[in-house]
C-alpha cells in the first residue's frame, strides 16, 4: 500500500471527511532535506470534516497528525494541510 493510500485510510477512519484531497509533492522536493528518491515523503492535503467544528486551526492540525502519528517523520517528512468544516468550505466557494 502506498503512503498516500495509508494516509487516506487513516484520515477517513479518524475524521470521516466529506472531502479528502491528497497530493504527493515528493518530486518537487528533490535535493531538499527529507527527500528520498522513490519514496513518498512530502504531501499536501485538504480535509473537510464536521469533526473540526468549533476547533481552532492548531487543534485541527493536531487531530490530523495524531491520526498519522506512525507515518510522521518516517516516511512522511513534510505535511502541508488545509483543515475546514463543511460550512467553511461552502463559504469559500460561495
Amino acid at each position: 500500500m502506498s503512503v498516500a493510500e495509508i494516509i487516506r485510510k487513516k484520515l477517513e477512519a479518524a475524521l470521516s471527511p466529506s472531502l479528502l484531497e491528497i497530493v504527493d509533492e515528493s518530486d518537487r522536493h528533490k535535493g531538499h532535506a527529507g527527500h528520498r528518491p522513490g519514496v513518498e515523503t512530502h504531501f499536501r492535503i485538504t480535509v473537510i470534516s464536521a469533526a473540526f467544528a468549533g476547533k481552532p486551526r492548531v487543534a485541527r492540525q493536531r487531530m490530523v497528525t495524531a491520526a498519522l502519528a506512525e507515518e510522521m517523520g518516517n516516511p512522511v517528512h513534510a505535511l502541508s494541510m488545509r483543515t475546514l468544516t463543511p460550512e467553511e468550505a461552502a463559504a469559500e466557494t460561495a
